[in-house]
């Protein structure tokens, strides 16, 4: 009986926190007040009335944070939340800077904060430190809303975020270090290096935990596709369950697994979900991460005592002053250098300054500090650290916004005041078109329609009024050139989420033509730049190649390395397709876009060339690839058609059941079967690029007088293998063992010689290429590049040296070619 009272009066504490959050937060944003900051002085006030009138609170009573709670129930949920809403291809992008900020940025703070309490206060140099990582944990909460508010760069977003990320995760783990430092008493050169080696050991340990968990979570949901009940459970286990595998079981980092479950998820595990159940996953997780931070704060003000933060104070100064240091080391220190690290973006000065201001402290140093076993500062470090949290979430949550108007951040852009000013205006015109249907019934006051109609026309004049003003006075031809782009480039945004929840586009095509855009949109807002903007893109990093190169080497990997060349070209075919169709929107919608922002001819003119000239570009890669390999383009056109057909059937389905003719079940089987369908459709036909050896071996002079028989015979010891454009088939300087024969495409024979690439021959369909490295038992002499997309097939040494001795002309010829090739090349 009284365990059930005890669960009755745990929820019930739990449903009046919920309801004061509830009530915090329509207060907040009506006041325009930071969320987490009331939710902290609301905690304080329910304890002080708690003390005056200690049955006022109620359920609340015997409420309280602890270590537990946090790490192990709302952590995972504010952990995952964060990491599967992060751009996770921008991160990877940006994760040089990132990592610099998040770890070496931690441990610059941590030994700042430690040598100023050591040599302020009577703390040790190695409790100072412990203090210093634990204090060292940001919570961007803060900066984030408002750089999403105020429209800041997408990267610096990204930056920050992922920077907090890695930052939580590291605080922990040294905080972990240095606790068994700490325990053990003593310092010593074995101690340091077993320190560093479980850092590395915790850090890297979390990261593989929880890859590998998302792996599983991915290919259940691939099996489950469909059960929508099913993936959003899936996802809240993923987050908690890599969390605790990773903590309980390997002993690793637990917010690390989670961090790499997320974005791994949020990655390539994405497409897994069923489109009608993304978004709704998108609100769940924000909903879960609004109770946690909801608990968290007011229990963080809750437990605040008063009286023990007035004793701390002559420790809690120097921790502040501590805090500000490092963190204006770490902002206007690092960051500088960041900036030099090659395809780095500037960062302001105005935003490293809200950085700097807005770098709170949270539940992460909360939860520490809390998880601390007993030692002789261990309730002092609890104190301070609350007194820390309360002073970032009070003092520098309170201002930091007032430090953005001072620093004029919160001025809207040119072109964020004309998309205002012009969805307002479009909302007006939309409701002054439904007035006439006011009356057509003939039932509704014509005064009233009349008086609608005249407000509505003087709205109209008045925006329209102010938007000329804006022209006339700051719309010159840069911001009109620059306004005209991001139009486009929003049409283009449009359009690729539009394709690919049609399954137009496969999820690697669709995310990195929409990471494109996003950067674009950024270059033109904020850098005013289009020189960089390269569509298309299908060139892959040396990294990329070189792995696929050692691939094909091991026998038993030969087949996936084959696998990824094929996805890689039928990724680019539907990258290309998506521009060209972009481009094509923003071409038939041009006319449109320059009459509404009202832009002069020239730079119309300017802009419409640059899309028409991405438009060829796109149309001739296109072409290329229907060239190099018909099949694929074929085969892309017919699922084309057929989801277009099943989309078309949806359509009819549903609207059928909104008319009543077709009863909901047999409705519901229907869509069903249709969404099993367009899965099948989904992504491109990779056995649509492979092309049969008879097909080439034909097509090569000293092999079409072989007989039949033997013919069939060779072309069996041929091996597929397609290559991307800009890789390398041969590399200068690599150790031979094959011969490659061209079936689809344009290869370049490059050498490098004094630091200079001299192009030396350029090899097409039933050419071939390596021979002299095998007949001569040498290294490549040369590099064979893939001007385009290639279908190739291999003959490795051994085949080949048995296909000589069973056929004397092969020899012949290739050593005869072997020979006019040398001599052409000097």
């Amino acid at each position: 009986m009284e365990h059930s009272l005890h669960i009755a009066h745990l929820v019930a504490g739990i449903i009046a926190l919920l309801l004061i959050a509830a009530v915090t937060l329509a207060v907040t944003e009506r006041l325009r007040f930071p969320f987490t900051v009331a939710l902290v002085l609301v905690g304080m006030v329910l304890t002080e009335v708690a003390q005056t009138y200690p049955q006022a609170l109620g359920p609340l009573e015997g409420i309280e944070i602890s270590s537990g709670l946090i790490l192990y129930v709302f952590l995972p949920t504010l952990v995952f939340e964060s990491a599967f809403h992060l751009d996770a291809r921008q991160l990877r992008r940006d994760l040089a800077p990132v990592v610099m900020l998040a770890v070496p940025g931690l441990l610059v703070s941590t030994f700042i904060i430690g040598g100023v309490m050591a040599l302020a206060t009577p703390i040790s140099f190695s409790a100072a430190l412990l203090l210093g990582a634990i204090l060292s944990a940001t919570d961007p909460v803060a900066v984030i809303s408002l750089f999403k508010r105020l429209g800041a760069p997408r990267r610096l977003t990204v930056l920050v975020e992922g920077e907090s990320l890695f930052n939580d995760a590291t605080s922990i783990v040294l905080a972990r270090v240095l606790v068994g430092v700490l325990v053990a008493g003593a310092v010593s050169v074995e101690s340091v290096l077993q320190g560093v080696l479980d850092f590395v050991v915790v850090f890297v340990g979390g990261l593989l935990v929880g890859w590998l968990m998302a792996l599983l979570t991915g290919y259940l949901l691939g099996v489950l596709q469909g059960h929508h009940f099913i993936e959003i459970t899936l996802t809240t286990i993923l987050a908690y369950v890599s969390f605790l595998v990773a903590e309980e079981v390997f002993h690793v980092s637990g917010v690390m697994a989670t961090v790499a479950a997320a974005l791994s998820f949020s990655g390539w595990g994405w497409i897994k979900v069923s489109p009608e159940v993304r978004a709704y996953l998108e609100h769940f997780w924000e909903y879960m991460a609004f109770i946690a931070t909801a608990l968290i704060f007011l229990m963080v003000g809750m437990q605040a005592e008063v009286s023990a933060l007035l004793e701390a104070m002559p420790l809690l100064v120097w921790v502040i002053l501590g805090m500000l240091l490092s963190r204006f080391v770490v902002i206007f220190g690092l960051i500088p250098l960041m900036e030099r690290l090659p395809g780095a973006q500037p960062v302001g000065l105005g935003y490293k300054a809200v950085m700097y201001w807005g770098g709170l402290r949270g539940a992460i140093a909360l939860a520490i500090v809390l998880s601390l076993p007993e030692f002789e500062h261990s309730a002092t470090f609890t104190t301070l650290v609350m007194g820390a949290v309360l002073f970032t979430l009070v003092v520098q949550g309170l201002s930091i916004n007032s430090l953005v108007h001072r620093l004029g951040l919160d001025r809207p852009s040119l072109a964020d005041r004309f998309a205002r000013m012009e969805g307002n205006l479009l909302a007006k015109r939309r409701a002054q078109d439904r007035i006439p249907e006011l009356m057509a019934g003939g039932l509704f006051s014509g005064s009233i329609a009349q008086r609608l109609q005249l407000n509505s026309d003087q709205e109209l004049i008045s925006i329209r009024e102010e938007l000329n003003q804006l022209r006339q006075t700051e719309l010159n031809a840069n911001e009109e050139r620059r306004l005209l782009y991001l139009r486009g480039f929003a049409e283009e945004q449009s359009l690729f989420i539009d394709m690919f929840n049609k399954g137009h586009l496969c999820e690697a095509a669709f995310w990195q033509l929409r990471q494109r855009v996003a950067l674009d949109l950024d270059s033109v807002r904020f850098q005013d730049r289009l020189d960089h903007i390269v569509f298309c893109e299908r060139q892959e990093s040396v990294l990329a190649q070189q792995r696929l190169r050692l691939l094909g080497r091991v026998a038993v990997l030969a087949g996936y390395a084959q696998w990824l060349r094929i996805r890689r070209v039928a990724k680019d075919y539907e990258i290309a397709w998506g521009r060209y169709q972009s481009c094509s929107r923003v071409l038939e919608r041009f006319d449109e876009l320059v009459e509404t922002e009202s832009i002069s001819a020239e730079v119309a003119s300017e802009v419409r060339q640059q899309y028409l000239a991405w438009h060829q570009a796109a149309c001739t890669q296109l072409d290329q690839m229907a060239e190099q390999f018909p099949e694929f383009v074929a085969d892309m056109q017919e699922r084309l058609g057929q989801r277009l057909v099943l989309l078309a059937e949806g359509e009819a389905i549903g609207e059928q059941l909104e008319r009543g003719t077709l009863p909901q079940g047999i409705a519901e089987t229907l869509e069903a079967e249709m969404r099993t369908k367009l899965r099948a459709l989904r992504g491109a036909a990779i056995k649509k690029l492979r092309v049969e050896p008879s097909e080439l071996l034909r097509k090569v002079p000293f092999l079409q007088d072989i007989p039949e028989a033997d013919f069939a015979q060779l072309a069996t010891r041929m091996r597929s293998v397609t290559v991307a454009e800009g890789e390398n088939i041969i590399s200068q300087g690599d150790t031979g063992y094959s011969v490659y024969l061209i079936a689809r495409g344009v290869v370049r024979v490059i050498r490098r010689d004094d630091g200079k690439d001299r192009q030396l021959a350029t090899l097409m369909a039933g050419d071939f290429c390596g021979e002299m490295a095998l007949l001569h038992n040498a290294t490549r002499s040369a590099t064979v590049r893939a001007m385009t997309p290639c279908s190739l097939y291999e003959l490795r040494r051994d085949d080949l040296v048995q296909a000589m001795h069973e056929y004397p002309a092969i020899q012949v010829a290739l050593e005869n070619a072997a020979l006019e090739r040398k001599h052409a090349q000097g």
